[in-house]
């Protein structure tokens, strides 16, 4: 396992699933590695404890060329499912906060634009997004409607001559305390249909405010935003985006990055309690040798085995256009639910030590409970898997 030097695969890749890629993408996942193990993992704990971003870290971040990274639209890498995925988990692996800041740039906010905007606006905004020059936020969730968003979606637009005027609320938007751009959506008064808009982040009208006192993912600058009579051109309505149909369009794609993330959570903690193990001395000896704690790090093992095999075979349909919804959830689902009982684990196998932030597992656990239920949660998700394997609905 690199712990120190960041450029060797983890222990915790026990079946190899990163020699499923070539030698290019595993030499980007080194590099990320790399990175996230020497300029992140030492300063982390101090801007979760006080809830700021690393700015001074975006240069980084943006040389590692990973923004947008499975689009091939205008100045993005262009890469596959499956690499993109090992870079999530690998992002999360150190800390689940990058991880859902890249989610919510590269993923989200650059996948609304390629996936919904036209030819002119994904020139216009994905290069300048891929090389983080411009930061993304997606705001989708509302302060009342979280699950039920695709129906209860209460943002208006309305159109007003050769623009649109948007009204309404938005909350838990990653990064738009500091965005370039937010991705609105908002639906239609005319025609009662859900529309996609990209907002400057410094709009009139609009206001982000943090949300404090999180216990998970704090270094993410999650907001509410209120928006009061927000003009924007038609130039700005991504063209693409008709219905939520084309909105779950761009989550089925980032809903198996937070399996991934999810991933790497588990595997994070599961590393770092390892590495306590060898370290912990009581009795006389080191407490890897006691049988309970072995029991212990061997289903951690287990937990995070099975989420990457499972999310690397979605991801190679991903990459052969054969993605499902539910194959997406199912990963979802799965992996969080795993990342949870891992992440307890690793705790446990600390005893009291698994509170402190200066072993990191305690950030590993409060992150989870973010990431098993951003997303769609571990019931949603269930339902679209169940609604696929019985042809029978169970949704209110």
């Amino acid at each position: 396992m690199s712990h120190t030097a960041g450029d060797e695969t983890p222990l915790s890749d026990f079946l190899d699933v990163e020699l499923l890629l070539d030698e290019e993408d595993r030499a980007l996942l080194s590099r990320v590695r790399a990175f996230m193990t020497r300029e992140v993992e030492p300063v982390i704990n101090d801007h979760w404890t006080r809830a700021e971003f690393p700015h001074d870290l975006l240069p980084g971040l943006a040389g590692l060329g990973i923004a947008g990274l499975t689009y091939d639209g205008p100045g993005c890498p262009g890469r596959g499912a499956l690499v993109n995925g090992l870079v999530a988990m690998e992002l999360s692996r150190i800390d689940a906060s990058i991880g859902t800041f890249m989610g919510v740039h590269g993923g989200l906010a650059m996948g609304s634009i390629m996936l919904c905007g036209d030819d002119e606006q994904r020139a216009r905004w994905l290069p300048a997004m891929a090389r983080l020059e411009l930061v993304g936020a997606f705001a989708l969730t509302e302060p009342e409607t979280g699950s039920a968003i695709s129906q209860g979606l209460a943002t208006t637009a309305r159109r007003d001559g050769d623009g649109w005027v948007l009204n309404g609320r938005k909350k838990w938007i990653g990064n738009a305390t500091f965005a370039d751009l937010i991705v609105v959506w908002a639906r239609d008064e005319d025609d009662g249909e859900v529309k996609g808009f990209v907002v400057p982040g410094d709009a009139e009208g609009l206001t982000a405010t943090k949300q404090e006192d999180k216990i998970a993912l704090r270094v993410v600058q999650n907001a509410e935003i209120d928006l009061v009579d927000v003009r924007v051109p038609e130039a700005d309505r991504l063209q693409e985006a008709r219905s939520f149909a084309d909105t779950a369009g761009v989550l089925r794609v980032t809903r198996m990055d937070v399996a991934w993330q999810a991933a790497g959570c588990g595997r994070g903690a599961f590393e770092h309690a390892l590495r306590y193990t060898k370290e912990r001395q009581q009795f006389g000896r080191s407490i890897a040798s006691f049988q309970l704690v072995q029991d212990l790090l061997v289903k951690m093992l287990a937990n995070v085995t099975a989420s990457a095999t499972m999310n690397a075979r979605a991801s190679q349909l991903q990459d052969a256009g054969r993605l499902r919804d539910e194959h997406a959830s199912l990963c979802k689902a799965h992996s969080t639910v795993r990342m949870r009982e891992t992440v307890g684990w690793a705790r446990e196998v600390l005893g009291g030590n698994g509170i402190l932030l200066e072993h990191h597992v305690g950030r590993f656990v409060a992150d989870a409970e973010a990431i098993y239920s951003y997303e769609g949660t571990r019931e949603i998700n269930t339902l679209i898997v169940g609604r696929a394997i019985t042809g029978e609905s169970a949704f209110v």
